[in-house]
């Protein structure tokens, strides 16, 4: 059991040290905040007469250990202070750029690169003995720094490679307390050109990287959004004076930086929403001379900062003030439960925003051969089969939103008709799907409106086809469908009003209701019969918790007992309710990474669809379809993931199936 928490941001630069000791302030110009400080850091003994490049200290099962890097590799010794001891374990090599991980069982991750082989080392610490993981050879960064990232939301532990050509991989490690058999990338990030350590924070999930003239945020989990946001830069800007060469972050949350020469040692407070100008600095000269590396060891009464260089002299240790060591009360990221996908349709074509809603069209005697259309905002309409294969590309125009309902004579034949929300001239886009699954372009039909955007069918009967579509002003217009046997014709019956922009929304023909996502605020309730009441119900809120706007794509599971499903687009999850009143939140998951597969998760979610009925071999109970807005391993075009909806259902407690 771990008695210390432990946190390295390991790096070799300098040339000499000094122990000349002095506090200093120093106050950001974009800072609204400086804290004083008056309390100088205090040498508190040389620890090791040793060339280390890399040093950790922690405290395994009781036991005080160390964990150097040297010209001969690494060595893990007893307490701190003995000199020329015995090493308890060792590996041999040219290791650089230490960092380690606390794990659950009592463990210790450490990782390291092999500087003359550029492969990627990872030893276990358990019970007494150094055990090898790994050794990989990596090709595709010149790596500078690693760091860990234990997410608490996904259950994931991963490791970022930190290029300094412009370029950065998050390693999936273990999932779901399963390791991997080997490493995958599940992520590429663009970071600046010449960035030179990394260090991340699981409590708010950031990751921070360092640049010779500035420190960047970005998100750590991997499927997240790529933007970055600037803490701190360079003098006369900000309070950086030299290159920044090591990062560590307390349980606090604010970032210690490790200036290289004149060594200086900064504690960067930065808001988690608004860094660049909220920021408070403080900061402690270390000497004149150069520093390599540092870690730091985090207790109740103080902070242990061990600092190296890349010489021949003693590591030392200074003791940061206390009011800097006790940690602020940060409520740990709750658990979401994950559901993996195990298919995915083809990348888009196009890079950006471009795949929005899928409709799943369910074959009547081959469930194997049904279809999965989807909406490419670009282009028109893509047909996938049931494995992700792109069958049909339909060149229309800019699709938003597309639904599907059975049994509508075209040409002569029975056909099923699917409607799409184009929004080249504000119309109806019909699809005529065969019963082969094929499909083909029907007609438009006219519609007032002016930025024409979300849609959904409705068929209460099988004679009765209505499609629902709204605008970006928050009107929503009824369409009845008619059909003469050669095509397909429709009238407008009916009109209600939300107050904000709409998108997602479904019907539930059983029971004749209509579900409507207003974006920033919920989800609202109509009557869809076309002589019942225009006024809607919210029946559902925004919280920013467990539904985080926008509120983007709907689905509805009907039967005994019905579901209504929303994409939660702002965290990347989806909210599964009661299908009737009072709508009672039943279950917040995610689709994450099937790293078996080869399969990323999915981010940023607009449109999606689910169906009961069997759709063949791995969706005997059917399917939920999701847009993935950030498709990566590797990184892609848009496209959409495949998941059971058997494993959705495996995660509800048994008294709400």
């Amino acid at each position: 059991m771990f008695t210390a928490a432990i946190t390295s941001l390991l790096l070799g630069c300098g040339t000499q040290h000094s122990s000349a000791i002095s506090a200093a302030v120093v106050q950001a110009d974009t800072a609204k905040e400086t804290t004083k400080n008056t309390a100088a850091i205090v040498p508190v003994q040389t620890l090791l007469r040793t060339s280390a490049h890399h040093y950790l200290s922690a405290e395994v099962a009781g036991q005080s250990l160390q964990f150097v890097l040297d010209q001969q590799g690494l060595k893990v010794l007893a307490a701190a202070g003995a000199t020329n001891q015995q090493p308890l374990a060792s590996a041999s090599g040219n290791f650089v750029r230490l960092t380690s991980q606390l794990l659950a069982d009592g463990s210790l991750l450490l990782a390291a690169m092999e500087a003359d082989t550029q492969s990627l080392h990872l030893w276990l610490w358990h019970n007494g003995q150094l055990q090898p993981q790994l050794q990989q050879v990596i090709n595709s960064r010149v790596v500078e720094d690693l760091c860990f990232y234990q997410s608490a939301v996904n259950q994931q532990l991963s490791l970022f490679l930190l290029g300094g050509r412009g370029g950065a991989d998050q390693l999936l490690l273990q999932q779901a307390g399963k390791w991997r058999p080997s490493p995958v990338v599940i992520r590429e990030l663009a970071v600046p050109y010449d960035s030179k350590a990394c260090a991340v924070d699981a409590n708010s999930a950031a990751l921070y990287v360092s640049e010779p003239n500035a420190i960047w945020r970005y998100q750590a989990e991997p499927e997240a959004d790529e933007g970055r946001e600037l803490v701190q830069v360079k003098q006369p800007f900000g309070d950086i004076q030299s290159e920044i060469v090591a990062l560590s972050v307390l349980p606090d949350s604010s970032v210690l930086a490790l200036e290289e020469q004149p060594a200086r040692l900064l504690r960067i407070v930065a808001d988690s929403k608004q860094a660049t100008t909220n920021t408070s600095v403080q900061s402690w000269s270390l000497g004149d001379d150069a520093v390599a590396a540092m870690s730091v060891v985090t207790g109740v009464a103080a902070a242990q900062v061990f600092v190296t260089t890349e010489d021949a002299v003693p590591v030392q240790q200074w003791t940061l003030p206390a009011v800097m060591a006790i940690p602020a009360a940060i409520k740990p990221a709750k658990p979401v439960k994950q559901v993996q996908p195990t298919a995915e349709s083809h990348a888009a074509s196009q890079r950006g925003d471009v795949i929005d809603d899928p409709a799943i069209w369910h074959h009547p005697t081959q469930p194997q051969l049904s279809r999965i259309l989807a909406t490419d905002k670009r282009n028109g309409l893509e047909v996938y089969d049931m494995a992700g294969k792109r069958l049909q590309q339909l060149a229309v125009g800019r699709l938003n939103n597309v639904d599907l309902r059975y049994g509508l004579h075209f040409q002569g034949k029975p056909h099923d008709v699917a409607v799409a929300s184009l929004r080249n001239n504000n119309s109806l886009q019909l699809f005529a799907i065969a019963d082969d699954g094929s499909v083909k372009v029907a007609g438009q039909i006219p519609t007032a409106m002016q930025e024409i955007y979300g849609l959904c069918m409705f068929q209460p009967t099988a004679a009765q086809i209505y499609v629902f579509v709204n605008d970006k002003s928050g009107l929503v217009e009824q369409y009845q469908l008619h059909s003469d046997g050669q095509s397909w014709s429709g009238k407008k019956v009916r009109s209600l009003q939300v107050k904000g922009q709409p998108e997602g929304c479904v019907a539930d023909d059983q029971r004749q209701q209509l579900y409507v996502g207003e974006e920033d605020t919920g989800i609202w309730r109509f009557d869809a019969a076309t002589d019942a009441a225009v006024i809607g119900e919210q029946i559902i809120l925004v919280d920013g918790v467990e539904l985080v706007d926008d509120v983007e794509g709907l689905a509805f599971a009907p039967g005994k007992t019905p579901y209504l499903l929303a994409s939660s687009q702002g965290d990347d999850s989806y909210v599964l309710y009661q299908g009737v009143a009072p709508y009672r939140q039943l279950l917040k998951f995610r689709v994450t990474t099937n790293p078996q597969l080869g399969i990323d998760g999915s981010s940023e979610t607009d449109g999606l669809d689910l169906t009961v009925r069997t759709l063949g071999p791995g969706f005997e109970h059917g399917a939920l379809i999701v847009q993935d807005g950030r498709n990566r391993m590797p990184e892609q075009g848009q496209n959409l993931k495949y998941v059971p909806w058997q494993v959705v259902l495996d995660l509800l407690p048994s008294n709400t199936k």
